[in-house]
């Protein structure tokens, strides 16, 4: 399977390499745009379960690593939960 990052930065300027499993991610995001915390949170969610069902469907497992990733951007995305018009820009996607 085809594994991708798609770089990210954080309303606070911080800037992170997120992995996924699968490209499927490239359906959810576009490189240059602007995305609301809770809606990147959303998007995120759905592309890697995607990512993950889809490890899970040609190796019998779940893929923990995207799972992680999750985690990671939930954890992150609760510090901007009580900033109005905190956004996330999806900078790249690197394959």
């Amino acid at each position: 399977m085809p594994e991708m990052r798609f770089r990210v930065r954080w309303p606070d300027g911080k800037r992170e390499s997120c992995y996924s499993p699968s490209l499927v991610v490239k359906e959810y995001f576009t490189p240059g745009e602007s995305y609301a915390v809770d809606e990147f949170v959303t998007r995120s969610r759905t592309a890697l379960h995607l990512a993950s069902d889809r490890v899970k469907a040609r190796f019998g497992f779940a893929c923990s690593l995207a799972m992680g990733q999750l985690d990671r951007i939930e954890a992150r995305a609760k510090l901007f939960a009580e900033t109005d018009g905190a956004k996330v820009v999806v900078e790249q996607f690197e394959e």
